[in-house]
This record gives structure tokens, sequence and C-alpha cells, in this order.
């Protein structure tokens, strides 16, 4: 039944979700480096990107082609990019609608990015200041957690939407019967 496909697309998505867990931990190894160019600065390499001595590869974790995450480590930052599954245009309109909501209160999310890195529907960004005063492992809890979340609440916006259509749809035909 229905609850047997539930079942099964979350234990299809748990390799990518570990997968994206395991590198995300990797990259989580920064610390303090203070900026080569400007006395007593600190700036995020990822952002910045005037020395790629300081920079790490980039690993873009795939699950399929609407679906990927992009992490972006550097000595003393690591930024994660994530692109959201939306199957049609319903889902597109609701995802850019939603990521534009959160971004606007990213000074309430610490590590939230207020602009998205292109081709991808949101960014995080952890500094070695973040993991400081914070757990790594709860960081990367967060970001795995959002990834997990965002797949439900877009669905759940989904059927609101359905379901408000086909009571406005009855009312507007209730009209000419």
């Amino acid at each position: 039944g229905w609850l047997g496909l539930t079942r099964c697309m979350a234990t299809s998505q748990q390799p990518y979700l570990q997968c994206v867990r395991n590198t995300l931990t990797a990259a989580m190894c920064i610390q303090n480096f203070a900026c080569q160019e400007v006395e007593r600065h600190n700036k995020p390499e990822i952002e910045v990107q005037k020395n790629p001595e300081l920079l790490l590869n980039p690993v873009v974790i795939t699950r399929n082609e609407n679906e990927a995450v992009l992490i972006e480590p550097s000595i003393n930052s690591v930024r994660v990019s994530i692109k959201i599954k939306q199957s049609d245009e319903l889902e597109q309109v609701l995802v850019a609608k939603f990521m534009r909501f959160l971004m606007q209160r990213a000074d309430r999310f610490f590590v939230l990015r207020r602009k998205a890195i292109k081709g991808y529907d949101i960014s995080f960004l952890i500094t070695n200041f973040h993991t400081e005063t914070m757990f790594k492992h709860r960081l990367v809890d967060f970001v795995m957690q959002f990834m997990e979340d965002i797949d439900k609440e877009v669905s759940a916006l989904k059927l609101g939407v359905n379901s408000r259509g086909r009571v406005v749809a009855a009312k507007f035909l209730e009209a000419f019967c």
C-alpha cells in the first residue's frame, strides 16, 4: 500500500543522506585562519576565494538530476548548497517562495546565507567561529535535519494548495449546477 511506498522512498534516500553526512563531517575540520591580506581580519576563505591554496576540492553529491548537494570546504569555512527536489511547476514555485522566506530570515539561522549559490536553492555557510561556539556534530545534524524535513514541508504545502484548489473548484462549479 501507500505506507510501503513511503517506507521505500525513505530507505532509498538513506544512502544519499548518509553520504552527505559523512562528507560534511569530514569537511568540518576547519580552524581559525587570519586573512593574509588585511591584518586583524578573519573572513571565510570560501567566500573570498583569493588564495586557491586555502580552498579544498568541492564535492557534489547527486541523488538524481533534481537533487544535489555541493559541499565547498576551505581552511576556515564550509559552504553547503542544496538543490531541492522539484518534480513539477507547483513544487518549483513552492520551493522558490519557501526558500526566499527562509533566506529573508537568515539572521535567525546562524549558518544560513542570504543568497544561494547559482544553480542551488539554498546555501549554508559554516565558519570556524560556528564550530568553536557550537558542537560540530550538531551543525551537521542541523543541515541533515533540514534536508530531511524540507521535502516533507514542500509535500505538505503542495497538498494544502491542491486541497484548497479542489474546494475552490467545487464552489465555483456549484454556481453552474
